[in-house]
């Protein structure tokens, strides 16, 4: 998975886009315009490679790539104290907010989400903040369990992150590879608990750039003792694993960006990103071998449930949308 330049499609663009290994376009803010650009966008991808899966991150507060028209979501640990007051209200709240969100997302014909975050925190790690739900294991189960249903409700696949979590080390694995020397048992009393619990429910799994030395010498995206023998065997998920941009820093350590996306498809990712930087992309094209069936099979079961989507000024006509965007508005200090 890769990204594009800008609002519409370069010559270069289109010339990358068909190549076999391209599986996937990530979109960021300097993507969007307006729906209406975006869907344009989109339309101009499918006309080259149908099949290729589109995404962004549009998780709420400061990382949400696409702003006005769209409703602004508020950073999930707003939830927190609702939660803590009112669990079925605030429950239902986030089951629209994830409608709300795909729903959004729909009428740019966008697959899904790389959401939600699943970090077990509270503000301790630096680069997670204020995008994790809570520092309570169980909290972060039922709210993130919540806004899943209303993702999936609204037809999109979801992505939890960042496995197994963010939320034990301070350090931002965009400039650095943070370590964490807490042991699997630690790890499985806290932090992998939403993981587990939710791991029948998630579409995708993103991986974390952090090394456990007392669980691997491996960085977790790597790790085929992590990705394998913990997440496949023992959580049981049976859905995609995407890496984390291996442009981070906190992948540097495995070499050229040939030799990352290598070890990132050994250890058991099904798909690799590289973004923001057009020369790693071409650099790991020119290495990997085509995906396995399985691999294959997981992946497009990322793609968006429905093939109709209604346009952005049809949905905000709907009186669902309508309320939940009035309400995260509030949330979101917009009111």
């Amino acid at each position: 998975m890769l990204d594009v330049e800008g609002y519409e499609l370069t010559d270069e663009d289109k010339e990358l886009l068909q190549h076999p290994i391209v599986g996937g376009v990530i979109y960021f803010a300097r993507n969007f315009q307006s729906p209406e650009q975006v869907s344009e966008l989109t339309s101009q991808i499918r006309a080259i490679r149908p099949e290729l899966l589109i995404a962004v991150d549009q998780e709420g507060g400061r990382v949400q790539r696409f702003k006005s028209p769209l409703t602004r979501i508020p950073p999930m640990q707003s939830f927190s104290p609702l939660f803590e007051k009112n669990e079925s209200s605030t429950l239902q709240t986030l089951i629209n907010c994830g409608w709300l969100l795909a729903s959004e997302l729909k009428t740019m014909g966008i697959d899904f989400s790389f959401t939600p975050v699943l970090d077990v925190d509270k503000c301790f790690c630096e680069v997670i903040a204020n995008r994790s739900f809570s520092e309570n294991p169980a909290h972060v189960t039922a709210m993130a369990g919540a806004l899943i249903e209303g993702l999936h409700e609204a037809g999109m696949a979801v992505v939890g992150k960042h496995f197994p979590g963010h939320g034990g080390v301070s350090g931002d694995s965009h400039h650095v590879l943070p370590i964490d020397n807490r042991s699997i048992h630690e790890l499985s009393e806290k932090d992998l608990l939403p993981f587990m619990s939710l791991s029948e429910e998630l579409d995708a799994i993103m991986p974390a750039h952090i090394r456990f030395p007392k669980v691997d010498e491996n960085p977790v995206c790597f790790s085929k003792t992590w990705l394998k023998s913990v997440l496949r065997d023992d959580c049981g998920f049976t859905g995609a694993i995407m890496s984390d941009d291996l442009s981070m820093a906190g992948a540097h350590g495995m070499g050229t960006y040939a030799e990352r996306a290598r070890a990132a498809m050994a250890g058991g990712c099904d798909m690799v990103l590289v973004c923001n930087n057009r020369e790693g992309a071409i650099e790991v094209l020119d290495v990997l071998e085509p995906l396995s069936s399985e691999s294959e099979s997981r992946l497009q079961k990322m793609r968006l449930r429905d093939n109709k989507p209604m346009s952005f000024g049809e949905l905000k006509n709907m009186e669902r949308w309508q309320k939940t965007n009035a309400l995260l508005s509030v949330l979101s200090g917009d009111s």
